[in-house]
């Protein structure tokens, strides 16, 4: 939908009581071919590729909430493809692709911004790491660049180069890389996916699932009524281990906390996204000046959306250390998401356990960038029953195999017990 910028103006003047809805607030029906349970970026993508990839458009989304209520907006907006591992470098790649012409698919402006990805080195043990992860992503034909201390200095020259605990020595660039406006994305996909006949239902909590012969499940259980499906598709974030609980199977993957901040508006001064090296801090700036950074995960299970002050101080300490001035920006508020974190730090596209339930979850840190390629590959999953190529490592199978994509320091490793 395009307004004019009259039509903006006289919106404004009348109070905003004449915007249309973006997509269809939809009842529930009886039966449809997939259920989708979650309606976030990765439930929402997953309905607009059924519809758009392989015509399947008997399709619902149900959300416990209201759409975009969970991770989807709970999150630092950052994309990247600097994978270092042959499982993760095809999808996280075929992921940046689709959000270089995401806007132009969905019709919707997601306010894709590829103002590069820089991931700051400390030592000589920490270059020749970022060496082979470069190398490995030229291989795979993704953009990397291996910059020394004055080519961080370039770009960054606020950063401490010569007074930090941790002296910077140099980084790994990503210009690819960037950020992309996260409700934006959750409105485009709702958007596109209603467009093509999608219904998205919210306020729709899962309690239980139907079982049909041979214990097939044969659809959901909902607060708002019996909901039968061919196919029922999980895409829960943080939830993955409730809702498996509730079809009968235990997901090797943990709950936890994950924060994040955003400073008061400031003018315009990150180039990209930076991240430290020596330490958990990462940081960009939002269209409206605030600094938006964050870092590690809590160090405890929970499925609070809050975190505690100790990685709250954790993270701005990391942020003194490579920039001090932040020191002297004042934070506005920060809030938290509920991570799946999975043993290797790699997430799980596949068939679940149970006959008829299809699973996404373990996204650790690499949720809202695995968007479109989430979307892409778990439609292709549910249409085709098979998996997308570039999808074929992230089995549920491999832990019990021993076929880890253990991608450190690009996912986090919590323990499991």
């Amino acid at each position: 939908m395009r307004y004019s910028i009259f039509s903006l103006a006289r919106q404004a003047l009348s109070g905003h009581r004449g915007w249309r809805p973006a997509w269809r607030d939809a009842a529930p029906r009886d039966a449809y071919d997939v259920v989708i349970v979650g309606g976030g970026g990765h439930g929402l993508a997953t309905a607009h590729y059924l519809a758009r990839n392989h015509g399947i458009t008997n399709v619902a989304v149900i959300e416990k909430g209201w759409i975009g209520g969970g991770n989807a907006g709970r999150n630092t907006t950052i994309i990247r493809s600097n994978y270092g591992l042959p499982g993760n470098i095809p999808f996280y790649e075929w992921s940046m692709k689709l959000w270089e012409g995401l806007e132009q698919d969905l019709n919707y402006n997601a306010m894709v911004s590829q103002r590069g990805v820089l991931n700051l080195y400390h030592s000589d043990a920490q270059r020749d790491a970022y060496v082979r992860r470069g190398n490995a992503m030229r291989l795979h034909g993704v953009d990397a660049e291996l910059l020394d201390r004055e080519g961080v200095r370039r770009i960054a020259p606020f950063l401490n180069f010569d007074n930090a605990r941790f002296p910077i020595q140099g980084g790994l660039l990503q210009p690819r890389g960037g950020t992309a406006r996260h409700d934006a994305v959750v409105w485009g996909y709702a958007r596109a996916a209603s467009a093509r006949g999608v219904d998205i239902v919210q306020n729709a909590e899962v309690t239980g699932f139907l079982r049909g012969p041979g214990g097939r499940i044969a659809g959901v259980e909902t607060s708002r009524g019996t909901i039968r499906a061919n196919k029922v598709a999980v895409a829960v974030a943080g939830n993955s281990s409730r809702v498996a609980a509730m079809a009968g199977f235990r997901l090797p993957i943990e709950s936890h906390v994950l924060q994040a901040f955003v400073s008061e508006a400031l003018k315009p001064l990150i180039p990209g996204v930076i991240t430290f090296g020596a330490g958990h801090f990462y940081v960009s700036q939002s269209d409206k000046g605030g600094l938006v950074f964050g870092g590690d995960i809590d160090g405890y299970n929970s499925y609070a959306q809050r975190g505690n002050l100790p990685v709250v101080e954790d993270v701005c300490e990391g942020g003194m250390a490579i920039m001090p001035m932040i020191g002297r920006a004042r934070l506005l508020r920060s809030w938290g998401g509920i991570m799946d974190m999975s043993m290797d730090g790699s997430p799980i596209i596949d068939h679940a356990p149970v006959p008829g339930l299809y699973l996404n979850a373990g996204w650790c840190y690499g949720g809202f960038k695995a968007t479109p390629a989430s979307g892409w590959c778990f439609a292709h999953l549910i249409a085709r029953d098979e998996p997308h190529p570039v999808a074929t490592d992230f089995r549920l199978d491999r832990f019990a195999a021993g076929r880890m994509v253990d991608e450190k320091g690009q996912g986090a490793q919590p323990n499991l017990h």
